[in-house]
């Protein structure tokens, strides 16, 4: 029996929800779930509801709900220092602290971080330094950037453009002229189904240098990639996708941005997703696993060779003139030095990739013979399980969605909460990094019933 109908009326009245269909939520049409607490793995709703959050939020809780080390960093801070702005040298030592650890974690190759709010703000700020870089190497035209279909990153004007999802493009005169998109490395949907990955990871490569070369080489600037698709349907790259990838960047002197938001801080049993899949980036973008969302804090990772440049042009143009007034917010920050002391003591990355391997596996075991399941596929804590209308010939239900809401609906009635991923019937599972063997059965027990409840 619901309680408080007066806060769930004021929701629907008042409250305007991101990535929600607008009309059928104000008329009470669509689902509504006001949470009040979490502990582990698991949420509690007003209703009295303890579900298995097998999506981390939004795969951004790694350490876990109720990390009481996390709240009482977040209250000492307030308590001591609120709020400082990081403009003109100003720093608190939390965010000073929270770089290093950082910088101690991230591939070799990286010099300097750069505090934001959000993933979508710090790549909007990647974007305005890698066209600082070039203005300042005196290369005006070179501007464009790459993205691919079905990735995923961020959606503010710049970034919304990147992202290769339609839905962050209808009706929002997206994506911007500067931004132009290639293949998605999505094995599991090539169309030669022929094609080994390592051929398939060529002709991505050939496809990406074509559009280069259609495009001018001297007019792009940057390529952007998530190392695992994250939104776009949690994809592991094919075999030797990045290795083909880099060599095409290095010919045209094209820089790559890393978006780690989704796979930054141990969701693919790896500190962060570069160096599982052996990327030398320029940028690296996190967000979500910095704080495992305890508050906002994202960050934009410089390499040494951009960072050289940057202080190149302030040298000859004077002082960057880039800043949100929330850059290292001191409490944001306290929250990263607690959670990333946590994902140490705790052994989150190692147990990411063991409970992973487990969790995916298990699902191969209880669903791969399923005559409506494609594929079954993972790194780490980041596991899909595509849906299809027929396996064996590898055709895909249309309308797409048409069929993964249900199956998630079905999961929840089991107390287990996963997501309908975008573009496709794919069910998403990507929960806290504390993840047990025991939870993670229970996870492909309610997947597993679920599917055979709506599919048969």
């Amino acid at each position: 029996m619901l309680t408080n109908d007066q806060l769930a009326q004021w929701d629907r009245e008042n409250f305007f929800h991101p990535s929600t269909h607008l009309a059928q939520f104000a008329r009470g049409e669509a689902p509504q779930r006001i949470v009040t607490g979490g502990e582990g793995v698991f949420i509690t709703d007003r209703d009295g509801n303890r579900l298995l959050d097998a999506f981390a939020g939004l795969y951004c809780v790694n350490v876990g709900y109720g990390r009481q080390e996390v709240a009482e960093a977040i209250a000492k801070q307030a308590r001591e220092l609120a709020y400082y702005h990081a403009y003109v040298g100003h720093g608190t030592e939390a965010s000073i602290t929270l770089a290093k650890m950082i910088l101690d974690r991230a591939p070799s190759n990286m010099s300097k971080v750069y505090f934001g709010l959000s993933g979508s703000d710090a790549n909007e700020t990647n974007i305005k330094l890698v066209w600082y870089y070039n203005n300042v190497r005196g290369l005006p035209q070179k501007k464009k950037i790459i993205s691919r279909w079905r990735g995923y990153h961020g959606s503010g004007l710049m970034t919304g453009s990147l992202t290769g999802l339609d839905l962050f493009h209808k009706k929002f005169d997206l994506p911007l002229s500067q931004v132009i998109h290639t293949e998605a490395p999505y094995y599991y949907r090539r169309t030669d189904a022929a094609m080994s990955e390592e051929d398939f990871s060529t002709h991505c490569a050939a496809e990406l240098e074509k559009l280069i070369l259609a495009e001018g080489p001297d007019t792009v600037a940057a390529f952007i990639g998530e190392p695992a698709l994250g939104t776009g349907g949690l994809v592991p790259p094919p075999a030797g996708y990045w290795k083909k990838i880099q060599a095409v960047l290095a010919k045209y002197d094209i820089l790559l941005i890393a978006d780690e938001v989704v796979t930054g801080f141990g969701r693919l049993g790896s500190m962060f997703g570069s160096d599982h899949y052996g990327i030398e980036a320029d940028f690296i973008t996190i967000a979500k696993g910095l704080t495992s969302a305890y508050a906002p804090l994202s960050g934009s990772i410089v390499s040494d060779k951009v960072w050289k440049v940057l202080e190149q042009g302030t040298d000859e143009y004077g002082s960057l003139g880039h800043g949100w007034t929330y850059s290292a917010h001191p409490i944001s920050a306290a929250a990263g030095v607690a959670n990333l002391k946590l994902v140490d003591d705790m052994g989150l990355v190692a147990n990411a990739g063991v409970i992973g391997a487990y969790l995916r596996d298990s699902l191969r075991t209880s669903l791969g013979g399923h005559g409506n399941v494609g594929d079954v596929r993972g790194e780490g804590l980041m596991i899909a399980v595509e849906l299809v209308e027929d396996s064996a010939a590898r055709t895909f239900y249309s309308p797409a969605g048409s069929v993964s809401g249900k199956v998630v609906s079905a999961m929840l009635k089991r107390g287990v909460i996963a997501r309908a991923m975008p573009q496709g019937d794919i069910i998403g599972i990507a929960p806290p990094l504390c993840l047990t063997h025991a939870e993670a059965d229970r996870i492909a027990e309610a997947l597993t019933e679920a599917v055979t409840e709506v599919l048969g």
